[in-house]
C-alpha cells in the first residue's frame, strides 16, 4: 500500500524502521514520540501517530528552526537563523525505538534534526556527537561511555507562604542506609522494569547522601548509544514517578541546602579489542591533558545551567579543581580502579550533571579529549589529596555559568569544534539563562530547575 501523500511504500523503508512499525502494532502503539534535546537541556520532541508512522520515519515531523533558541524559560532569543522563517524535521532514528512502560500506548525514538532535504542541520546537538565519533575513529579509536546519574524523588507540594511549589523529599534517611532502600522500594522496582523493558541495563541502585536522593547507574554502552540511554533514563526517571504521584528531579541542586544531583561522566577508550587506558599511557595521559586543558570550557556544556554551579564546591565530592588523581573523588578527573582482576580501568569526569546537553556534553568531551592526544598533552603529576587542603596550589573551576561561557567563547578549539551557527544559538540561550535568574530569590531558580530536568 503506497502512502497516498509521500509516496511511500512499507517495502521501501529498511530493515529496522520496518521493525517498528511491525512491533509498533503488535504493541497497540498509538502515539510514538520523537525526542531530541535542545541547547537548554531540556527534552522536547513531537509524537506521531501510528496511522502515519511510515510516512513520519522516512519524511520525519516539520519543526521550526526556532526551538533551538528557545531557553529553559521557554524565551526565545535573538539568532540569526533561528527565526520564524525557516524549517527543519525531526527525523527518528529508527534502531532506537522503545516502548514506554510509564505511559502506556506510547513508544519514543531518538531523532535528528535535519534540513528539509533530509541534510544535516547546523545546530543538531546529535549530529555534533556523531560527527565527534567520526573524528576519534579516524584516529583509530571508539569510546565507550556511560552516565552515572542521581536524582531526588519526593513530592511537588504548594508553598505554603504562597511562593513557587517546593520539592519535599520522600525520606531523610542517611547515605547507603537500608531504610533508604525500603521507603523508595516500590518506585526503584518500577523504574528498574522500565528500564530493563527499553533495554538499558541496570548496573546497581542505591539511597544516596541527601534526603530523597536515589542513585541508579546504567552499563556503559558506545557514544552516541550511552547518550540516547541518557534521554532514555531522564524520561523514564520522571515518567514512572508521574505515574505514582511523585515527583522526580535530576536538577543538579533542587534542594539548596542539601547534597546535589550529578551525572558523572564514565569514559573508556578503545582501539579493536584493547582498552587504550590499560595499555597505553601516553595516550591515556593526553586524553586526560586535553581534559583539564579544556575544562574550564567544557564546563559550560557539561554542567550548563546556572543551577548546576551550586553543585561545583569543595568538600562536597563533586569537583571544584581542576586536577586528576586515582580514585580521588574531589578531582575533576578520577582514574578509577578497575572492579577484579577481569575489570577494565575507566576515567570518570566528575563536573557533570543531567542539565546538560547530553549528546554536546559529550562530543564536547570527546573533543578535549582527542585535542589532548593530538598534542600530547601532559595532564601533570596526579592528585592524591583533597586539592582544598592546599589553598592556591590547584586551579578552580569556573563558579558561575557565566564565567564558564567566557571560558567557552575563548576556547579555539571547541569553539571551531561546535561550529558557527550551533555556537551562537548555545551561547545566547545560556547568557539568556544567566541573566533571567540573576538578582531572582533561590527558589525561583530551584523550582524552574527541579520542575524542567
Amino acid at each position: 500500500m503506497t502512502d497516498r501523500l509521500t509516496g511511500t511504500r512499507p517495502h521501501q523503508l529498511d530493515a529496522a524502521a520496518r521493525r517498528v512499525l511491525e512491533r509498533a502494532e503488535l504493541e497497540g502503539i498509538e502515539l510514538i514520540r520523537f525526542l531530541y534535546a535542545d541547547h537548554g537541556g531540556v527534552i522536547r520532541g513531537k509524537a506521531a501517530a501510528r496511522s502515519r508512522l511510515a510516512e513520519r520515519l522516512s519524511s520525519g515531523i516539520g519543526h521550526t528552526v526556532a526551538m533551538m533558541a528557545m531557553n529553559m524559560l521557554d524565551q526565545l532569543q535573538e539568532v540569526e537563523h533561528m527565526g520564524p522563517v525557516g524549517e527543519v524535521r525531526i527525523v527518528p532514528d529508527a534502531t532506537t525505538y522503545v516502548p514506554l512502560p510509564y505511559a502506556p500506548g506510547a513508544a519514543a525514538m531518538l531523532s535528528d534534526l535535519r534540513m528539509p532535504d533530509g541534510s544535516p542541520w547546523g545546530a543538531c546537538p546529535r549530529t555534533f556527537l556523531k560527527d565527534a565519533v567520526a573524528q576519534l575513529r579516524a584516529e583509530g579509536y571508539t569510546l565507550e561511555a556511560a552516565f552515572e546519574p542521581e536524582f531526588t524523588l519526593g513530592r511537588r507540594l504548594p508553598d505554603p507562604s504562597g511562593g513557587p511549589d517546593r520539592l519535599v523529599p520522600i525520606d531523610d534517611s542517611l547515605c547507603y542506609a537500608a531504610i533508604g532502600f525500603d521507603t523508595a522500594h516500590d518506585y526503584a522496582i518500577k523504574l528498574v522494569r522500565a528500564l530493563e523493558t527499553q533495554g538499558l541495563r541496570v548496573e546497581h541502585y542505591h539511597p544516596e547522601l541527601g534526603p530523597g536522593q536515589q542513585e541508579l547507574s546504567i552499563r556503559h554502552a558506545p557514544a552516541l548509544r550511552a547518550a540516547d540511554n541518557h534521554v532514555l533514563y531522564r524520561e523514564t526517571v520522571r515518567g514512572v514517578a508521574l505515574r505514582m504521584q511523585m515527583w522526580a528531579s535530576l536538577a543538579p541542586k533542587p534542594l539548596a541546602d542539601q547534597a546535589g544531583n550529578g551525572a558523572h561522566l564514565h569514559l573508556s577508550l578503545w582501539s579493536d579489542t584493547r582498552n587504550v587506558f590499560a595499555s597505553d599511557n601516553e595516550v591515556r595521559d593526553g586524553f586526560i591533558g586535553g581534559l583539564l586543558a579544556h575544562l574550564p570550557a567544557l564546563t559550560a556544556l557539561t554542567c550548563g545551567s546556572v543551577n548546576g554551579f551550586r553543585r561545583l564546591a569543595p568538600r562536597m565530592w563533586s569537583s571544584a579543581y581542576a586536577v586528576y588523581g586515582p580514585d580521588n573523588r574531589e578531582a575533576a578527573v578520577r582514574v578509577c580502579s578497575p572492579l577484579g582482576e577481569s575489570g577494565e580501568p575507566n576515567l570518570e569526569l566528575k563536573p557533570s550533571d543531567s542539565a546538560a546537553n547530553p549528546y554536546l556534553s559529550l562530543g564536547a568531551v570527546i573533543h578535549a579529549g582527542l585535542d589532548g592526544i593530538r598534542r600530547k598533552l601532559d595532564p601533570g603529576e596526579a592528585v592524591e589529596v583533597d586539592p582544598d587542603t592546599r589553598p592556591g596550589r590547584y586551579p578552580r573551576l569556573p563558579s558561575s555559568l557565566e564565567e564558564a561561557l567566557d571560558a567557552l567563547e575563548a576556547d579555539e578549539v571547541l569553539m571551531e569544534a561546535l561550529g558557527p551557527l550551533r555556537r551562537s544559538a548555545y551561547l545566547a540561550v545560556k547568557r539568556s539563562e544567566a541573566a533571567a535568574f540573576a538578582g531572582k530569590d533561590t527558589s525561583y531558580e530551584l523550582f524552574h530547575h527541579l520542575r524542567v530536568f
